[in-house]
């Protein structure tokens, strides 16, 4: 099967150069205020696309290219944290756009946020401490002193269902909502591949073995950088013994017994619901 990813932002694509000025019909607006993105909740679907002009005084900054869609160009903008938000439209974090948007629309919502982190925490260059700015050539910023380029961080993580005959393996983070149980992952290291990454985590976070690992699919997971690599594994021995730091408590679990799962904007629901369906 194929996995749909709920944060790619294609066909959101970055035409490069930049589209020059194009008529305020063509523009549409994702407003970020910290985190959050603003919604418009109401007619449903709701929206997170504003249309131009924006409304005055609203957005601080300047303006951020994302990328065009059909003959739409997607903007993002800051709005400083203290701002009301204009007339029926009101801050929302993006994990709680599913269902509430389209999909599509959630995912450019995530891409906003995440260039607009990028631009923040890269403004200053990392080898000499000039300032930098954006490159008009591809999503990039440079340094205007040592020319040094940096690029949007992506930070490879490996989740991974375990199955054993008709039970899965789920555990639990000491942060995870009361009851809840979630798949294993952890980040990928310097010199592993992904699958030496799966074999380790599994291994440090509950103590058991696995074998015959099969791709499942991938996520761009905007929290704030991560790029999940889903894996279908199956028990190859050894008793679950918890690490007691990252996972707290795991079990073997039937279709019939499951606890609460992470919702369903996330390859870990996707990778749970294809199991119960018996598609991997």
């Amino acid at each position: 099967m194929e996995h749909r990813p709920f944060y790619a932002v294609r066909p959101l694509l970055p035409v490069y150069p930049e589209p020059e000025e194009p008529s305020p019909a063509r523009k549409r607006w994702v407003l970020v205020q910290d985190s959050s993105v603003l919604l418009q909740s109401d007619p449903a679907p709701g929206t997170v696309l504003m249309p131009d002009p924006l409304p005055a005084g609203l957005a601080c900054g300047a303006p951020v290219y994302l990328g065009t869609r059909d003959d739409l160009v997607y903007y993002a903008a800051e709005v400083p944290a203290g701002a009301a938000p204009p007339g029926d439209w009101q801050p929302s974090p993006v994990r709680e756009l599913s269902g509430k948007v389209p999909d599509g629309d959630m995912a450019v919502a995530s891409y906003a946020v995440r260039i607009l982190d990028f631009d923040r925490s890269t403004a200053f260059c990392g080898r000499c401490g000039a300032q930098t700015r954006p490159l008009t050539t591809e999503r990039a910023r440079i340094c205007t002193a040592c020319s040094h380029i940096t690029y949007p961080r992506i930070s490879p993580a490996i989740i991974v269902l375990i199955k054993f005959g008709e039970e899965v393996l789920l555990a639990r983070s000491p942060a995870a909502p009361p009851g809840a149980f979630s798949l294993i992952a952890g980040f990928n290291e310097p010199g592993e591949n992904l699958e030496q990454t799966v074999h380790r985590e599994v291994g440090e976070e509950v103590g058991v073995a696995v074998q015959n690992l099969r791709y499942f699919g991938s996520e761009p997971w905007p929290f704030p950088d991560s790029l999940m690599i889903g894996f279908v594994a199956d028990y190859a021995g050894g008793e679950i013994r918890v690490d007691g730091r990252e996972i707290e408590d795991a079990r073997w679990f039937t279709r019939d017994t499951l606890p609460p799962v992470p919702r369903r904007a996330s390859i870990t629901r996707a990778l749970i619901e294809a199991w119960i369906r018996r598609e991997v």
